[in-house]
């Protein structure tokens, strides 16, 4: 208990991120995925893998925006669970879809650009995740870093495979698509140390205000 509650943002963090699948078996388990179950859970879980990865990408701008450092050992589980829905809505598609018919597979993957973006961005999440490790970080060293960098193009990836999946109403890839593209420009250098410094004048006006007579707070 006492672990729970100095890790509560860890626990809520494994906690909704489980229970998606939770629900999807009990939907399945239900019969109620829609007429077509295979195809409605290929999209939940590929929904839920985009919306982890994009928590993950936030981490890092909100902690120098807000220096929200308790949310760094969030990102790591955060892209872990991602990588976990990536992995099983890449079995439905390959197994319960296609029943791991090679030549089937191929053609789609050769026919189809939302097939070949979506597995680039699961390649890209394999390795990621197997050098997410303490362990690893150690070997690789600065490598890792370099490496674990891809993630923004992973994201991108998988932005784009949403976008070109849906046939009709694609306002929600697009807001994912935007999310991505906002967060990946906030780590330019540039962008981020002009983003600091706007976070520093809004730390000194808190500061100057806090510091006026009480009489003068309300008219600054």
């Amino acid at each position: 208990m006492k672990w729970v509650n100095r890790n509560w943002l860890l626990t809520l963090t494994h906690i909704g991120s489980t229970v998606p699948m939770l629900i999807l078996l009990w939907d399945w388990w239900q019969g109620n995925l829609t007429a077509n179950p295979i195809q409605a859970a290929t999209l939940r879980t590929g929904r839920f893998a985009i919306i982890l990865l994009i928590l993950s990408l936030s981490i890092t701008p909100l902690n120098f925006l807000f220096r929200l450092r308790q949310l760094i050992p969030l990102r790591k589980w955060l892209g872990l669970y991602s990588a976990f829905y990536a992995g099983v809505h890449f079995l439905i598609f390959i197994g319960i879809d296609y029943g791991f018919d090679i030549s089937f597979i191929l053609s789609d993957l050769v026919a189809k650009r939302y097939v070949i973006v979506g597995f680039l961005a699961g390649l890209i999440l394999l390795p990621l995740t197997l050098t997410s490790t303490k362990g690893w970080q150690r070997r690789l060293k600065k490598n890792w870093k370099r490496l674990h960098r891809f993630v923004y193009l992973a994201g991108l990836l998988a932005a784009t495979h949403y976008i070109w999946l849906v046939k009709s109403d694609i306002r929600t890839p697009l807001l994912y698509t935007g999310v991505v593209v906002m967060l990946l420009i906030l780590r330019i250098p540039s962008i981020r140390r002009n983003v600091n410094g706007l976070r520093f004048l809004r730390g000194w006006f808190t500061k100057t205000k806090a510091d006026l007579p009480s009489g003068q707070r309300s008219e600054a």
